[in-house]
């Protein structure tokens, strides 16, 4: 487990750090934490998730896709020659991805390059909560969604993911 930090630790550390500890809440997307560093002090821990929420739906849809764009595939190929984040391995290693069988990793990949050639951005789940089973069925019935439909599943996916990583790292 990675450190905690209070919530008034947070609104009295510089710019650079606050950005620093909270950079990895948007995967490879420090930017976000930059925006919400300007609205502190935060009363609560909910005020600084919603800051971070709003940074991202106000980006504009360039900037979402580019966030979508920094997430690993689920079981893809930077999670086998292990390239992911520290975060990201924690996430797809608690749903048992790191544990498929070869049938469900070639559906996994099979899926992935289906979902990317219809939408060229990789399938996003905040996977807390999932077995490999329940994602390999999530998957499966979101690469019939609509381009925009699936963009914004997406970017909801990613706040929960963030709001994991947050309560992770906030604490009380």
């Amino acid at each position: 487990m990675s450190q905690t930090y209070t919530l008034a630790q947070l609104n009295t550390m510089p710019v650079a750090e606050f950005v620093q500890v909270l950079g990895g809440i948007y995967e490879h997307s420090p930017w976000f934490a930059e925006a919400a560093a300007t609205q502190r002090p935060f009363a609560d821990a909910a005020a600084l998730a919603q800051a971070l929420r709003s940074a991202v739906d106000d980006a504009g849809e360039a900037a979402q896709l580019k966030l979508v764009r920094a997430h690993p595939e689920l079981a893809g190929k930077a999670a086998v020659r292990g390239e992911l984040t520290a975060e990201s391995t924690r996430e797809q290693s608690g749903a048992g991805l790191n544990l498929c069988t070869p049938e469900e990793f070639d559906r996994l990949q099979a899926l992935n390059a289906a979902y990317n050639r219809k939408f060229g951005f990789p399938f996003i789940l905040a996977v807390r909560g999932y077995d490999r089973h329940g994602i390999i069925a999530e998957f499966a019935r979101r690469v019939e969604n609509s381009p925009k439909e699936e963009l914004q599943t997406c970017i909801n996916q990613i706040h929960r993911i963030a709001q994991f990583r947050l309560d992770d790292l906030v604490s009380a």
